[in-house]
């Protein structure tokens, strides 16, 4: 990964005006913000930079306005809870361009901290257009993108700005950007990746390149069923993409041609009904009941796995290994992110986890404080993992 620019290589920004895109795209209850995670990942670029005595401006989406002010998408409501998370005033302007952002940027003093409206409530924004872009950059002498989450989209306030001014990865985004390059880029070895998740045609590109990149992936969740299908292996009712076969056969090649080990279940747990509780039983891959579906991956299963991930140096981790959400569907995927977690611990090994519901099933197990890193960025995280060039991290590198 070619070297980027962050906070070090920034010097005497006092009194400069700091353009700083963040993540506030938070879920939001009655009006309140229910979760502050996003916010809480940002606060150390944003405290540090106005400990130096920037005017630090916050630029942010939130939610999917369309290019028109929506009221309840309005980051009017998430500035009490940024607050409340700097434990420090945060002013407000009711657009990111034009006279109210301009107004409330030259009432500033050195330290302070203003956040701009949502930047998706301008058409000019997602569309990446130049005036846009230049009446953001009007704002700022400097620009930090500290929102990876983001990254993947070349639009105005995470792409185009950097070609205006100069630009600086935020702390968020430098270690995102270090822990991933542990993860794939430059990683130890035996590296060892594990996606689950329901289905293949959702992760194609990432399985793809995974499997030209690591020395094990393991393959659980609904998308397993797909490729123990894809051998001629009745899979019963279980959820399964048949017509897909011929890409995880195709993916399996690639694999063998690469050297790389795919692990697949040899048991499973099984179920008549999806739904917590359900009767259960543990059989054979090979032998699922015609009326049955698989829901979790068997405690054999589990087994090779958790050897897999004593043998790695490197874990990465997408997706769960089964109905995680229902008990006790859950039983796979938290032990073997439990082991992950000791092994961590240990300093055995570096784990790399990310993706929506990896981060739901690695706090279920009450282990992603134990990980090396968790990316909270989603769509980003995965499209990294496919090998993709992000555009906003692209415009940070050096040279």
């Amino acid at each position: 990964m070619p070297a980027f620019k962050t906070l070090d290589d920034l010097t005497d920004i006092a009194g400069k005006r700091v353009l700083v895109r963040v993540d506030l795209n938070v879920p939001v209850t009655d009006g309140k913000v229910s979760d502050t995670t996003r916010i809480e990942r940002v606060a150390p670029t944003i405290l540090e930079l106005s400990e130096k005595g920037a005017k630090v401006i916050l630029l942010a989406h939130f939610g999917r306005p369309k290019g028109e002010p929506v009221a309840d998408q309005s980051l009017s409501l998430i500035a009490p809870a940024v607050e409340e998370v700097l434990d420090q005033r945060v002013a407000f302007a009711s657009d990111c361009i034009g006279a109210p952002a301009a107004d409330a940027i030259a009432k500033m003093e050195n330290g302070d901290i203003l956040l701009l409206e949502n930047t998706r409530f301008h058409k000019g924004e997602e569309k990446n257009t130049p005036e846009f872009t230049a009446e953001l950059a009007k704002n700022g002498d400097i620009y930090v993108n500290d929102a990876f989450s983001a990254a993947h989209r070349a639009h105005a306030s995470t792409e185009g700005l950097a070609h205006h001014l100069p630009a600086y990865a935020g702390r968020t985004m430098q270690a995102e950007l270090e822990a991933l390059e542990k993860g794939l880029g430059q990683p130890t070895r035996p590296v060892v990746a594990i996606v689950g998740g329901a289905k293949v045609s959702t992760k194609i590109d990432l399985l793809s390149n995974l499997v030209t990149k690591v020395d094990a992936l393991v393959i659980g969740g609904g998308m397993a069923n797909t490729f123990i299908a894809a051998q001629g292996i009745d899979v019963g009712k279980s959820l399964c993409e048949h017509d897909l076969a011929e890409t995880a056969r195709s993916i399996m090649e690639t694999a063998k041609t690469a050297g790389c080990a795919i692990v697949l279940p040899v048991d499973g747990v099984v179920a008549r009904e999806f739904k917590a509780n359900a009767p259960n039983e543990t059989v054979e891959i090979n032998a699922i009941p015609a009326d049955a579906m698989m829901l979790d991956v068997g405690p054999k299963s589990v087994e090779l796995i958790s050897g897999w991930i004593g043998k790695a140096a490197t874990l990465v981790w997408n997706g769960p290994l089964g109905a995680f959400e229902i008990a006790p569907f859950d039983k796979a995927t938290v032990s073997a992110a439990l082991h992950a977690a000791e092994q961590t611990r240990a300093g055995k090994l570096v784990s790399v986890a990310g993706g929506g519901d990896t981060v739901s099933a690695l706090n279920h197990a009450e282990v992603a404080d134990d990980f090396s890193y968790v990316s909270t960025a989603g769509g980003a995280f995965l499209e990294w993992m496919e090998g993709k060039e992000l555009p906003g991290v692209a415009v940070l590198t050096k040279g």
